[in-house]
Order: C-alpha cells, then sequence, then structure tokens
C-alpha cells in the first residue's frame, strides 16, 4: 500500500530500523517542544537538527524537498499575516514550527512502512475495542490521514501552477474546484484500491 498512501523510501539506516511506535511517540514530542520555543535562534538551532536526522536517514535530497515542497506556499503566505499582527520574530517563529513540524512528519513517513506504522497505531489504539470500536479501521483511518495531508498539499500545488499558467490566479472558483475535483477522483481511486483488498465497509 506505500505506493498508494506513503511516500515510504527503503534504507537501512537507524531511523529505518526504530521501531515505529518509537518514532510516533517521538515525533508527538518533537512536535510539542516545537511549540514549546519561542525564539527564532531556537528553532533555527532545531532547524539544524532536523537536517541532521534526514542526513542521517540517508533519504535523499529529493525525498527531503517533496515533504517540504507542498506547504512552501503556505509558509509564505503565514509568514505574510504574521509579519503584519505580530511582527518579524513572531513570523520567523511561527513559520518555523510549521515547516519544521510537516518535515519531521514526512521523515517518520519516509522511514517507516505503512504497515509498521498501523500495527503501531493499532496497539496504541487498542482501548477502543472496549467501547465497541475497531482498533484496526482506526489506525487504517489514521494512517491515511497522515500520509493523505502532502497528498492533498501537492495537489493545491498543481491547481496553483496550472492557475497562473491560465492568469486567473486570483479566482477563488478556479483553484477550489480542481482541487475538490482532484482530492475526491484520489479519494475514489484510494477506496477501490482498499476494496480490491477486501477493506470496504462491508467487512
Amino acid at each position: 500500500m506505500n505506493s498508494l498512501t506513503g511516500a515510504y523510501v527503503p534504507g537501512d539506516s537507524p531511523l529505518h530500523r526504530l521501531p515505529a511506535g518509537a518514532k510516533l511517540a517521538a515525533l508527538a514530542l518533537a512536535c510539542t517542544a516545537l511549540v514549546l520555543l519561542r525564539s527564532p535562534l531556537a528553532l533555527a538551532v532545531a532547524g539544524v537538527v532536523v537536517a541532521a536526522l534526514y542526513a542521517l536517514a540517508r533519504v535523499g535530497a529529493a525525498a527531503a524537498w517533496a515533504q517540504v515542497k507542498p506547504v512552501r506556499w503556505f509558509a509564505v503566505m503565514l509568514f505574510g499575516v504574521q509579519l503584519v499582527f505580530a511582527g518579524p520574530a513572531a513570523a520567523a517563529a511561527t513559520t518555523l514550527r510549521v515547516v519544521l513540524a510537516v518535515a519531521l512528519a514526512g521523515l517518520v513517513t519516509l522511514t517507516t512502512r505503512s504497515a509498521a506504522m498501523m500495527a503501531a497505531l493499532e496497539r496504541l489504539l487498542s482501548p477502543v475495542r472496549f467501547v465497541g470500536l475497531d482498533p484496526f479501521r482506526l489506525s487504517l483511518l489514521l494512517s491515511l490521514t497522515i500520509r493523505s495531508v502532502p497528498v492533498v498539499a501537492s495537489l493545491a500545488t498543481r491547481v496553483r501552477e496550472a492557475q497562473r499558467a491560465r492568469g486567473v490566479e486570483r479566482s477563488l472558483r478556479a483553484f477550489a474546484v480542481p482541487l475538490v475535483v482532484s482530492s475526491l477522483r484520489h479519494a475514489d481511486a484510494l477506496g477501490e484500491a482498499l476494496s480490491a483488498r477486501g477493506l470496504d465497509d462491508d467487512d
């Protein structure tokens, strides 16, 4: 299922060998730490750490850039808004937090197989059995949600580039309609793939 829902890059780095549960826990702690960091300097140091982790994972520059590329325009817009309302330091800090959190989440997906991530989430969600829910389906839902974020962001980037090519970059309708249609097509293709694997709603 990796080719459909994730960006896993095969490898034998220490991050690849780390258990999926440990990586998800570390991701949660790292994102919490990013929220607590206030100064742009501290966040810049965090950026160096993230870059070092990517180097340790040996996933390649192209794969690393692909994780943050979809949010580049959002980051620019966020920086501009924060610059107006909160000043340059707060704008830089907020933007760095978002970019670094996306990069860390991307690193987890790059170094973790879908099956391992789902197994870790299923173990984490096992108590929901007591309220009549299926941990496997919930873990599948969460895994697909995590992995669909960069997909939708990439679709948004393509739609925006097509808008510029047609000279209608200021039209909200010209952006929203193709993005919704593309997202629905992706969801439909993913649903068909899951159904073919016996993971439909009738199970």
